[in-house]
């Protein structure tokens, strides 16, 4: 009773196609001279990145202006957090007071 049946296909269902017949090739290998190495030109003798005091003033003022977004971004999250579990406790503090209050006048 708690054996598992196998289903069993007695005739395959969909297109039937006969196997493909494949015929053995020969490689050929063709001999070709050897690569001529391209020259490589050369690259000029100066620094990839330069850097003027007027990009340097940009840069500092963009990194400053990021941390002051992302720490104000955080300090309001951490303030949402506080005030959300302070009105919390403040409901649940009523709640057992109501409560409290209810089994006494009865």
């Amino acid at each position: 009773m708690l054996k598992p049946k196998v289903p069993t296909m007695p005739q395959p269902t969909g297109r039937i196609t006969p196997p493909a017949v494949l015929e053995p090739t020969s490689v050929v290998q063709h001999h070709s001279p050897s690569p001529v190495p391209l020259a490589v030109p050369t690259a000029a003798a100066r620094p990839t990145v330069q850097l003027t005091p007027g990009a340097v003033i940009a840069l500092v003022g963009g990194a400053t202006a990021v941390v002051l977004v992302v720490g104000a971004v955080l300090v309001s999250m951490l303030l949402a957090v506080a005030i959300t579990g302070a009105s919390v406790a403040i409901c649940a503090l009523v709640i057992r007071s109501l409560m409290a209050s209810d089994n006494r006048h009865r």
